[in-house]
């Protein structure tokens, strides 16, 4: 039986949905360990969402331990869960234990750059958006130059 297929686009049904999470490598799996970036960091590097890395310092955005922040300490790619330090819970017979966390229920504020393949990524973007918009600002001035010499030419015919 075929467990995951890379060609699976999307289902409406709830059952498919997880057992593509379930079966998938890790690879695919370091993606759906995306979180959002905070406002100040989709600004600076121009993406929404980056994977979570050990390290990272993250904000918890619902439950119990809502606003609170804190560096990740673990990334469980079987489980998709986060740990964070200082998040703990107690236990009935009194030991603390790591609270999971699912990465939709965070936001990054600080990234740990300290891998380069991280930083390569991070800096590629920027590239792109900087080269795509310095595009568009060349085609706006030529689309209006034309515009400008088309509504000369106008002119002239009519009189």
């Amino acid at each position: 039986m075929k467990f995951w297929s890379r060609f699976w686009k999307a289902s409406k049904k709830p059952k498919k949905q997880r057992k593509y999470i379930y079966h998938a490598p890790l690879h695919i799996r370091h993606k759906l360990v995306s979180v959002t970036l905070s406002k100040e960091l989709r600004k600076k590097y121009n993406k929404r969402a980056i994977p979570l890395r050990k390290g990272d310092e993250v904000e918890i955005l619902t439950g119990d331990f809502k606003k609170k922040k804190g560096k990740v300490r673990k990334v469980d790619l079987k489980k998709l869960k986060v740990y964070i330090d200082g998040i703990v819970r107690k236990k009935v017979d009194g030991t603390e234990v790591q609270v999971p966390f699912h990465p939709s229920n965070l936001k990054i504020i600080n990234l740990n750059l300290e891998d380069e393949k991280r930083l390569k990524s991070l800096k590629k973007k920027e590239k792109e958006n900087v080269a795509s918009k310095e595009t568009k600002n060349t085609k706006i001035l030529e689309s209006k130059k034309e515009r400008k010499k088309m509504g000369s030419k106008s002119k002239t015919r009519s009189s």
